[in-house]
């Protein structure tokens, strides 16, 4: 009979030993592939000026969540459309759907939607391939027609690396906390 041993509540059989310690590593080596490919980015916050060349990484991800941060703080309207593929949607805290690239480069030129503050933090990226999900936590304040808004928000943006650099695609926003903190919040 071969011996038994118990250890961390498994039942070991002579060789069978041997293969569930080969499984185990495998496993291990697996999971620790997978974690270094869907691993949180801790960066510093980039200019949008990361290596495109490289191919979708983390830090080019996040390089371009950034880069579009600073274009809808800036209420630069070039910039913003830059960032968004021309099929780029939005859905809003409350639900709704708006879609194309231009909702917010024409809402700045026409004078109807001016950021005061979009402060992005905490950021959480994730890369599939060529599909990076950026989660950020954003204070976005400012006025659309005329009234003035101050809403705590988390964010995902989810970002396609295409023709060799990151196009958002789509922009999902949840207030961070109930809709009754937020003040005079936009409708969309």
């Amino acid at each position: 009979m071969t011996p038994v041993s118990r250890r961390s509540g498994i039942l070991w059989h002579g060789r069978t030993k041997v293969l569930a310690r080969s499984i185990v590593a495998v496993m291990l080596g697996l999971v620790l592939a997978a974690g270094s490919i869907a691993a949180p980015v801790k960066t510093a916050k980039g200019d949008g000026g990361a290596d495109q060349g490289a191919g979708p990484t983390a830090e080019s991800a996040l390089a371009a969540e950034d880069a579009l941060a600073k274009a809808l703080q800036d209420n630069d309207a070039d910039g913003i459309a830059r960032y968004l593929s021309d099929d780029w949607a939005v859905i809003s805290a409350r639900g709704g759907v708006n879609e194309g690239k231009s909702i917010f480069p024409n809402g700045i030129k026409q004078g109807y939607l001016t950021h005061k503050a979009y402060e992005a933090s905490e950021p959480r990226v994730r890369l599939y391939g060529n599909v990076a999900l950026v989660t950020v936590k954003v204070h976005n304040a400012g006025t659309a027609s005329g009234k003035s808004f101050d809403a705590m928000e988390r964010e995902t943006d989810v970002w396609l690396w295409k023709d060799g650099g990151w196009k958002c695609v789509l922009t999902h926003e949840s207030w961070e906390g109930s809709e009754k903190d937020q003040k005079q919040l936009i409708t969309h």
